[in-house]
């Protein structure tokens, strides 16, 4: 039997902006949207609603009911991400979720009792995982997705459960207003007497159709409990992004940094709830100017961590000032499932990640981000040809079994190399500045490039002085030059 659970998070667009800002959640607030001039509440919460505060009143009456009344601007975003995130942390609890509009998902519960516990074990976890992403959320587990949707929204506790086969019975004293009805629909049943749900369900469904049309018949289904749609499955998007908008210009990096923990921490709350890992962050910065400011910091490894993160943005910022004043911030994150190992039992133990992160944030302070990373071999014969890539913790190899390891020398290239002096005896080096060469080997000679204006074209030499060092020569054919190009350990 098919049993679903529906999360809803009543007058969402409060709640999104009690998600940005947690202290205004026992404050009554209202959220306002712009109209022809005069500011209309879209929404409040339950404090405002206390103190009869509605949806559609002006500013000025709310407040003359409300004297201590917090008011907000509706920003779309603020409620994107916030239902993203509602989606997402359902997501962590079953593989199958719905999108049900704003503040309301749908979860296919089958074959979460084995791994969870019984339907009221599956709330409970439902609601803990929205409470992690900074949402307030009550569950209703029924058959149907429109049984659980009523049960949730009828009930004043957190977790409600409809026993299988007692949906219509556990619907009948819902009033019908639950079912946010069009006006004209709502003022036709409330002339025929029509109040709860049971007495919507007792009316003859022939003449719900011929009377009503097919607004009608959708709400006898629900007043039913039935699903008149298909499940329709949500797919995660790609990136995960977090926005935060200002009432003033932002000229400081200390300010920016104040405004960027909340928004890293909305993000972060996102990741650990789905027990994903953000490898990329893209920073985008509204300017005053109407422009922005982009850009990408990637991380040295997977984290979910906010205070590594946002040392790491920055630090990247420090070295890469926006050009005017920022008035919105974005975040957006790209997730990824972290993968987890076990060091070796004979290697030291691996740094903790924030250690890590904070090193390599600081050391990119320094020199510059360009000169810090994974070295990696080119395709090229040039000596010492190598390209610097985005910093990756290596693998460890294997440990040679004892007796395996051969004694070998190790070249300690010199970067740059020396110039040195040297004196030749028929083509051979003799001597090396006040040193003099007691065995030499060589030449290798190599060129390459030679169609490009890097050509390069030298001979190498192997030679022994008489203070004991052991070194490699460098003669540059094109030039004439010699130099020291690195010592043997």
């Amino acid at each position: 039997m098919s049993r679903f659970a529906c999360v809803l998070v009543a007058h969402f667009a409060a709640a999104a902006v009690e998600r940005c800002e947690p202290a205004l959640r026992e404050q009554p607030l209202a959220v306002l949207t712009q109209t022809a001039n005069i500011k209309i509440l879209a929404d409040a919460n339950a404090a405002a609603r206390e103190r009869d505060v509605r949806s559609g009143m002006t500013e000025t009456e709310a407040a003359a009911r409300c004297p201590t009344l917090v008011t907000r601007p509706h920003i779309e975003e603020h409620v994107a991400a916030a239902r993203h995130a509602l989606l997402e942390a359902a997501l962590a609890v079953s593989p199958r979720i719905e999108d049900g509009g704003a503040g309301i998902v749908y979860v296919d519960t089958a074959g979460l009792d084995r791994l969870i516990g019984d339907p009221e074990a599956i709330g409970r976890r439902l609601v803990h995982q929205a409470r992690t992403v900074g949402l307030v959320a009550r569950v209703g587990v029924a058959g149907s997705r429109t049984a659980a949707r009523v049960a949730a929204a009828s009930a004043s506790v957190p977790v409600t459960v409809v026993a299988p086969g007692r949906e219509r019975a556990a619907l009948a004293g819902v009033p019908l207003g639950v079912l946010d009805l069009d006006p004209p629909l709502a003022a036709t049943l409330a002339r025929w007497g029509v109040r709860t749900l049971g007495e919507m369900a007792a009316l003859p469904r022939e003449g719900v159709t011929m009377r009503l049309g097919p607004a009608g018949l959708r709400a006898h289904d629900q007043a039913l409990g039935r699903d008149h749609e298909p499940f329709r499955p949500w797919t995660p998007p790609p990136f995960w992004e977090e926005a935060q908008g200002v009432e003033w210009e932002i000229e400081s990096l200390e300010v920016l940094t104040v405004v960027l923990e909340p928004v890293l921490t909305r993000l972060c709350g996102r990741l650990g709830a789905a027990a994903l890992a953000a490898d990329v962050l893209d920073i985008r910065l509204g300017l005053a100017s109407g422009g922005h400011h982009a850009r990408v910091v990637s991380l040295a490894y997977p984290m979910s961590e906010v205070k590594p993160m946002l040392a790491l943005v920055g630090l990247d910022l420090e070295a890469h000032p926006p050009p005017a004043p920022v008035t919105r911030v974005a975040v957006s994150a790209h997730p990824i499932r972290a993968q987890m190992g076990q060091g070796g039992l004979w290697q030291p133990p691996v740094p903790a990640i924030r250690d890590l992160v904070s090193v390599l944030a600081r050391l990119a302070a320094l020199v510059g981000t360009d000169s810090l990373g994974s070295p990696t071999l080119v395709d090229s014969h040039r000596p010492d040809a190598f390209a610097m890539l985005a910093f990756s913790p290596p693998t460890e190899p294997d440990a040679p079994a004892r007796g395996d390891v051969e004694p070998r020398l190790a070249l300690r290239r010199m970067r740059p190399a020396r110039r040195v002096d040297v004196a030749v005896v028929g083509e051979r080096p003799a001597r090396v500045d006040a040193q003099h060469v007691v065995a030499c080997a060589g030449p290798w000679r190599a060129s390459g490039e030679w169609w490009d204006t890097e050509a390069w074209a030298r001979d190498e030499w192997d030679v022994a002085l008489g203070d004991g060092a052991l070194c490699r020569l460098a003669r540059d054919r094109l030039t004439g030059h010699w130099y020291l190009d690195g010592l043997y350990d």
